[in-house]
């Protein structure tokens, strides 16, 4: 056996399976799991090069955060902080039918590509040249990332606000085959948006018949996720079906007052999907939810902050009833007066969340928006708030369940080969952390704040981050799509 690295001793793992915890001792040897067992110290000597006791702590792999918009993020502001921080080694992006690449833009960035950045950021018009610009950036992070229908649409089409021809339904499934062939994890979309909903399923099933052939899947920000959220969720399983693709819903949700206390319906619709094929979804650990400012979803019921604002910079921080009470004039017209503007919408029931981050086929996606100046605190808190306040003090689900939605699960789903367990042989993203102080502390009000009870991270060997702060070692990874895996 090689000279180890490091060894972690008398620390509890949780492997990411879902089983019981395991005291064990644990090396690292470069960017490798070497060796797990009991009383490795014994065998090994003094031969590791660094000793660490961790006794009374947890060792997990390192959470995979499946739903994020760090697109650009990763290679602008490498050092992924908000995501390091709270334990997170691996990104997936490109979701909600945005992505940074394949993207040649033929006039304005369109909504919700802003999300991602400023349009000069979108420099990939091939996926394989993201693909080397990630590499190039060495992020904090590995980065795994899907192929944006918003941003095949853009490259191919003068307007939006109509669905594709059968030529550009083309011209995007070659760009898509390509980006396939450079290790893309699939294909997703946002039929919510207005730049995508007048897509036709058919368009969509047209765009998704390379990704079986390829082992690879498809996930959807749904056409609506309000009142006809179930016609939604059976567009989203017809296109699977009919694909012969796995379906990853993103996060899932029951939104809008009128639509509160619908998650039994929604969660029997998503089971009876799941007896007949591989289907799942996301999901994030708060009751309110951000995006782009939406004149569809202005609801003077619920709380609306304006998060940012190109026309109104001043705005940011404040509700959408301050502004309008401020400017005399209703919701619905400072609205229009704002935008483009972004905004965190209270338009979720607490209890409906709860439901939904407890079932068995759910993972745990932030959703962060790291280009937005006020973010959401999901950005910052989304992994130790579940594993603090729903886990340890709601006891929602066991610690192994909780770390399973993180890891393992999100591997196997997303075809991350060698990662999302502690198994000998597979790459070091491990997170070390103390289950009972491991907490968010970011908030509405200060959503930039790093979380508590985070001891030590290391992606692919390399220790990243302690409780002291980044150590300003960043080894992460462009991570190729492999083969997807699904458990029922």
């Amino acid at each position: 056996m090689l000279r180890p690295d490091l060894l972690i001793r008398n620390v509890s793992l949780v492997d990411g399976t879902g089983a019981p915890p395991l005291s064990a001792d644990v090396a690292i040897c470069g960017d490798r799991i070497q060796a797990i067992g009991p009383a490795l110290a014994q065998s090994l000597g003094n031969d590791a090069k660094e000793t660490m006791d961790a006794r009374g702590l947890t060792l997990a792999p390192g959470f995979i955060d499946t739903h994020t918009h760090d697109d650009l993020a990763v290679i602008r502001a490498p050092a992924m902080l908000p995501k390091l921080s709270q334990g997170v080694t691996t990104v997936i992006t490109g979701n909600c039918g945005i992505s940074a690449a394949p993207v040649t833009l033929r006039g304005e960035l369109p909504d919700p590509m802003n999300l991602l950045g400023p349009a000069e950021a979108f420099r990939h018009p091939r996926f394989s040249a993201y693909r080397e610009a990630v590499a190039e950036a060495r992020p904090a992070v590995n980065v795994a990332a899907l192929v944006g229908h918003t941003a095949l649409r853009s490259n191919h089409m003068d307007r939006l606000d109509r669905a594709a021809t059968s030529a550009e339904i083309t011209r995007m499934r070659e760009q898509l085959e390509e980006a396939l062939d450079a290790g893309a994890l699939g294909l997703s979309t946002g039929l919510a948006y207005l730049s995508a909903n007048a897509a036709s399923t058919e368009e969509v099933l047209a765009l998704a018949a390379p990704l079986a052939a390829a082992g690879a899947i498809y996930t959807t920000h749904m056409r609506t996720e309000t009142e006809k959220i179930l016609d939604a969720m059976h567009e989203a399983f017809e296109i699977g079906r009919s694909s012969r693709v796995p379906v990853v819903v993103s996060h899932l949700k029951c939104a809008g007052i009128a639509n509160w206390g619908r998650s039994g319906e929604v969660l029997d619709a998503l089971d009876a999907a799941r007896r007949a094929q591989p289907a799942g979804c996301d999901c994030y650990p708060y009751a309110a939810g951000s995006s782009t400012l939406d004149l569809r979803q202005v609801d003077e019921r619920i709380k609306i902050t304006i998060t940012w604002s190109a026309s109104h910079e001043k705005m940011a921080g404040r509700t959408l009833a301050q502004i309008a009470e401020a400017w005399r004039v209703s919701q619905l017209e400072a609205a229009r007066r704002l935008q483009p503007a972004g905004a965190i919408y209270h338009s979720i029931a607490e209890e409906d969340m709860r439901k939904i981050l407890r079932h068995p086929a759910t993972m745990i996606g932030s959703d962060g928006l790291p280009n937005d100046p006020r973010p959401h605190p999901r950005l910052w808190g989304t992994f130790p708030r579940v594993l603090g306040r729903y886990c340890r003090e709601e006891k929602l689900f066991s610690l192994p369940e909780a770390i399973h939605k993180m890891t393992g699960m999100s591997a196997q789903r997303f075809g991350l080969a060698d990662r999302g367990l502690l198994r000998e042989g597979y790459a070091a993203d491990l997170v070390l952390f103390d289950p009972e102080t491991i907490l968010d502390t970011a908030t509405y009000e200060e959503p930039v704040s790093a979380s508590r009870g985070i001891f030590s991270v290391w992606v692919n060997g390399v220790l990243s981050y302690t409780a002291e702060g980044p150590t300003a070692r960043r080894a992460g990874r462009y991570l190729a799509r492999g083969k997807t895996v699904w458990m029922q």
